[in-house]
Protein backbone atom coordinates (compact mmCIF):
# COMPACT_ATOMS: atom_id res chain seq x y z
CA UNK A 1 0.00 0.00 0.00
CA UNK A 2 1.30 3.60 -0.99
CA UNK A 3 1.64 6.49 1.55
CA UNK A 4 -0.97 8.02 -0.14
CA UNK A 5 -3.70 5.17 0.62
CA UNK A 6 -2.60 4.90 4.00
CA UNK A 7 -3.44 8.91 4.08
CA UNK A 8 -6.95 8.20 2.76
CA UNK A 9 -7.56 5.34 5.27
CA UNK A 10 -6.85 7.46 7.71
CA UNK A 11 -8.62 10.46 6.93
CA UNK A 12 -12.02 8.66 6.26
CA UNK A 13 -11.71 7.03 10.03
CA UNK A 14 -11.19 10.64 10.86
CA UNK A 15 -14.10 12.22 8.79
CA UNK A 16 -17.11 12.80 10.58
CA UNK A 17 -19.87 10.17 9.52
CA UNK A 18 -22.15 11.02 6.50
CA UNK A 19 -25.89 11.50 7.26
CA UNK A 20 -28.35 9.19 4.62
CA UNK A 21 -31.59 10.72 4.47
CA UNK A 22 -34.95 8.95 3.41
CA UNK A 23 -38.71 8.84 4.16
CA UNK A 24 -38.78 4.94 4.21
CA UNK A 25 -36.60 2.40 5.48
CA UNK A 26 -36.22 0.60 2.18
CA UNK A 27 -36.90 2.45 -1.51
CA UNK A 28 -40.61 2.31 -1.46
CA UNK A 29 -40.87 0.39 -4.41
CA UNK A 30 -40.35 -2.93 -2.73
CA UNK A 31 -43.78 -2.08 -1.06
CA UNK A 32 -46.66 -3.35 -3.10
CA UNK A 33 -50.29 -4.92 -1.94
CA UNK A 34 -49.76 -6.97 -5.16
CA UNK A 35 -48.51 -9.67 -2.53
CA UNK A 36 -51.21 -9.82 -0.42
CA UNK A 37 -53.54 -10.05 -3.39
CA UNK A 38 -51.99 -12.76 -4.92
CA UNK A 39 -52.01 -14.92 -1.41
CA UNK A 40 -55.35 -14.02 -1.11
CA UNK A 41 -56.35 -15.14 -4.64
CA UNK A 42 -54.17 -18.72 -3.74
CA UNK A 43 -56.42 -18.87 -0.51
CA UNK A 44 -59.63 -18.32 -2.47
CA UNK A 45 -58.10 -21.19 -5.33
CA UNK A 46 -58.15 -23.11 -2.34
CA UNK A 47 -61.53 -22.97 -0.50
CA UNK A 48 -62.87 -23.90 -4.34
CA UNK A 49 -61.12 -26.76 -4.52
CA UNK A 50 -61.34 -27.44 -1.26
CA UNK A 51 -65.20 -27.56 -1.58
CA UNK A 52 -65.14 -29.19 -5.20
CA UNK A 53 -63.26 -32.16 -3.63
CA UNK A 54 -64.97 -35.46 -1.84
CA UNK A 55 -60.66 -36.22 -1.16
CA UNK A 56 -60.23 -36.21 2.74
CA UNK A 57 -56.65 -36.00 2.07
CA UNK A 58 -56.91 -33.39 -0.53
CA UNK A 59 -59.07 -31.74 1.96
CA UNK A 60 -56.44 -31.56 4.52
CA UNK A 61 -53.74 -30.72 2.25
CA UNK A 62 -55.99 -27.54 0.88
CA UNK A 63 -56.62 -26.68 4.76
CA UNK A 64 -52.91 -26.47 5.44
CA UNK A 65 -52.25 -24.70 2.77
CA UNK A 66 -55.10 -22.03 2.65
CA UNK A 67 -53.99 -21.57 6.30
CA UNK A 68 -50.58 -21.18 5.00
CA UNK A 69 -51.49 -18.84 2.48
CA UNK A 70 -53.82 -16.83 4.84
CA UNK A 71 -50.74 -15.79 7.43
CA UNK A 72 -48.80 -15.08 4.23
CA UNK A 73 -51.99 -12.72 3.81
CA UNK A 74 -51.95 -10.39 7.23
CA UNK A 75 -48.08 -11.00 6.75
CA UNK A 76 -47.70 -8.66 3.46
CA UNK A 77 -50.53 -6.28 5.19
CA UNK A 78 -48.84 -5.90 8.24
CA UNK A 79 -45.67 -5.29 6.49
CA UNK A 80 -47.38 -2.38 4.40
CA UNK A 81 -49.36 -1.01 7.32
CA UNK A 82 -46.22 -0.87 9.37
CA UNK A 83 -43.31 -0.29 7.24
CA UNK A 84 -45.12 1.59 4.21
CA UNK A 85 -48.05 3.86 5.52
CA UNK A 86 -47.08 6.41 7.63
CA UNK A 87 -49.18 9.73 9.39
CA UNK A 88 -49.69 11.45 6.57
CA UNK A 89 -51.31 9.07 4.66
CA UNK A 90 -53.72 8.32 7.85
CA UNK A 91 -54.57 11.64 7.98
CA UNK A 92 -55.58 12.34 4.39
CA UNK A 93 -57.16 8.47 4.37
CA UNK A 94 -58.62 8.66 8.02
CA UNK A 95 -60.19 5.05 7.03
CA UNK A 96 -57.13 2.93 6.71
CA UNK A 97 -56.51 1.81 10.15
CA UNK A 98 -60.10 0.40 10.27
CA UNK A 99 -59.79 -1.22 6.33
CA UNK A 100 -55.94 -2.90 7.94
CA UNK A 101 -57.50 -3.99 10.88
CA UNK A 102 -60.57 -5.39 8.92
CA UNK A 103 -58.71 -7.18 6.17
CA UNK A 104 -56.29 -8.87 8.88
CA UNK A 105 -59.29 -10.10 10.93
CA UNK A 106 -60.83 -11.55 7.19
CA UNK A 107 -57.13 -12.86 6.54
CA UNK A 108 -57.77 -14.80 10.05
CA UNK A 109 -61.14 -15.49 9.84
CA UNK A 110 -60.44 -17.51 5.93
CA UNK A 111 -58.32 -19.76 7.65
CA UNK A 112 -60.82 -21.36 9.81
CA UNK A 113 -64.08 -21.25 6.72
CA UNK A 114 -64.30 -22.94 3.26
CA UNK A 115 -66.94 -20.38 1.88
CA UNK A 116 -65.59 -18.21 -1.04
CA UNK A 117 -67.79 -15.33 0.24
CA UNK A 118 -65.11 -14.83 2.84
CA UNK A 119 -62.21 -15.13 0.18
CA UNK A 120 -64.12 -12.46 -1.91
CA UNK A 121 -64.35 -10.28 0.94
CA UNK A 122 -60.72 -10.31 1.71
CA UNK A 123 -59.68 -9.73 -1.87
CA UNK A 124 -62.16 -6.57 -1.69
CA UNK A 125 -60.68 -5.10 1.29
CA UNK A 126 -57.47 -5.91 -0.65
CA UNK A 127 -58.53 -3.60 -3.39
CA UNK A 128 -59.59 -1.24 -1.35
CA UNK A 129 -55.87 -1.12 0.36
CA UNK A 130 -54.47 -1.12 -3.08
CA UNK A 131 -56.45 2.03 -4.46
CA UNK A 132 -55.41 4.06 -1.32
CA UNK A 133 -51.53 2.62 -1.71
CA UNK A 134 -51.19 3.83 -5.74
CA UNK A 135 -52.93 7.47 -4.35
CA UNK A 136 -50.41 7.50 -2.28
CA UNK A 137 -47.80 6.95 -4.95
CA UNK A 138 -48.75 9.73 -6.93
Amino acid sequence: MHIADHLLAIADRLSPPQVAHAHCDLPCGVYDPAQARIEAESVKGTIEKFNASDDETFKIRATIIKEERAELVKHHLWVLWTDYFKPEHLEKFPQLHDLFWKATKTAGESKKANDVAVADRLLAQIAEIDAIFWETKK
